[in-house]
């Protein structure tokens, strides 16, 4: 933390002190006032008078300081020139680069026409309190297939909802492929995955507050007064099995008669 000290200068001026002497009038009868000359060696103190003219000296000096503190204003006014504009007008193009990272709100009941992907597909059901679980032991078992057989994945992986109920769900866990996986799994099978007019919606977070997603998603086919079919579709943007649960990103697509 910088201190600013101010400091006071004030000026003492000397008064001269003038020694007045005054005669005394000798009576022209009293000759024996001579002895009064002897006193008058008082003009002694006449002397003393000179030494009075050297205080009027004195003021001579303390003219000469007061030019001194006159300096002073004038360093002073060379820090006032210091440019202080040109930093903040450099300082101002910086206030774009803030605007660029502004994000738009994801894209909520955008029309979308899905196309048909070949997928190897794993049937499965689940009740609502271990649905996340059982979704990713099925991606896990379709990825450890893939893997075995150096297989990629040639899109994300998806969820296709067949049936619901208040204690569970029938479902297809779905990855596109480019090839034909051999030698498939209990529950395993190939496929294609859904096609035809969709509506897209994006939820992100906790597969937890998806309930929060669908019931958005209700109110919007209601208000619009459109009617969908039976099944939905979640595509995993980020990867289920990589990704902490709070920081999921899931396309829901919602087919229309």
């Amino acid at each position: 933390m910088n201190r600013i000290r101010t400091f006071r200068s004030a000026l003492v001026a000397l008064v001269p002190v003038v020694a007045i002497a005054l005669g005394g009038t000798a009576l022209a009868q009293t000759p024996a006032a001579t002895p009064t000359p002897a006193p008058q060696a008082t003009p002694a103190p006449a002397a003393s008078a000179t030494p009075a003219a050297t205080p009027a000296t004195t003021p001579t000096p303390a003219a000469s300081t007061t030019p001194a503190p006159a300096a002073t204003p004038a360093p002073e006014a060379s820090p006032s020139a210091a440019p202080a504009p040109p930093p903040a007008t450099a300082q101002t193009p910086a206030a774009p680069p803030p605007a660029a990272t502004v994000q738009t709100a994801d894209p909520f009941g955008e029309p979308f026409a899905l196309e048909p992907k070949k997928v190897v597909i794993m049937k499965g059901t689940a009740n609502w309190d271990a649905a996340f679980d059982t979704l990713i032991d099925s991606f896990k078992a379709l990825t450890a297939l893939l893997d075995k057989q150096s297989i990629k994945a040639a899109g994300n992986a998806m969820i296709v909802y067949t049936s619901t109920d208040d204690t569970g769900f029938t479902f297809l866990a779905e990855i596109p492929v480019e090839q034909d996986p051999k030698n498939l799994g209990k529950g395993m099978s190939m496929g294609t995955s859904p096609d035809g007019k969709a509506l897209k919606f994006v939820h992100r977070g906790s597969y937890d507050n998806m309930d929060n997603t669908y019931e958005a998603i209700t109110n919007h086919l209601d208000d619009k007064k459109l009617e969908a079919k039976d099944t939905f579709i979640e595509e995993y943007i980020t990867d289920p099995l990589k990704t902490a649960e709070d920081k999921l990103v899931i396309n829901v697509y919602v087919p229309l008669k």
